[in-house]
């Protein structure tokens, strides 16, 4: 597994799909940011989804997110997306993520994933050696 610490940023830039008629990006745009941006987090981890989902049977789903909307990213953009882990459940994690541009704070969000089985897409716990990795990255202290 690679090394990654309790903190994660993936660099991204808005296009002309990611914004609406006066060059600002879509709100839902941020949420396929912070997408990736875990994605990411978890291929740096070594857990890529489609490894994760053959090797232990298991796929992470969006349960629940709270997110604010403090500033607007525009078009071209490049902008950073954080990932920290704030809690790891044996069947959940939830996530701090937070957008910025030049430093500057975009957005925050609260994003709640549940641990499903990958055939029957019901709540289970994750697989021994994937749940310690994870649990040793869950931090209270913000690091973004």
């Amino acid at each position: 597994m690679n090394d990654v610490g309790l903190q994660f940023s993936w660099p991204t830039r808005v296009y002309w799909e990611d914004t609406d008629a006066g060059g600002v990006v879509y709100h839902a745009r941020y949420v396929a940011f912070m997408e990736r941006a875990r994605t990411e987090w978890m291929r740096a981890l070594g857990h890529g989804q489609e490894q994760t989902r053959q090797d232990h049977g298991l796929v992470f789903a969006v349960r629940a997110m709270r997110v604010d909307f403090l500033k607007p990213a525009r078009l071209d953009d490049a902008l950073e997306v954080g990932v920290i882990l704030r809690q790891c459940r044996r069947a959940s994690l939830v996530f701090e993520q937070r957008i910025t541009r030049e430093g500057v704070l975009l957005i925050t969000a609260e994003v709640k994933v549940a641990a499903l089985d990958a055939a029957t897409f019901r709540p289970r716990g994750i697989a021994d050696a994937l749940y310690d990795r994870l649990k040793a990255l869950e931090t209270t202290e913000s690091a973004l």
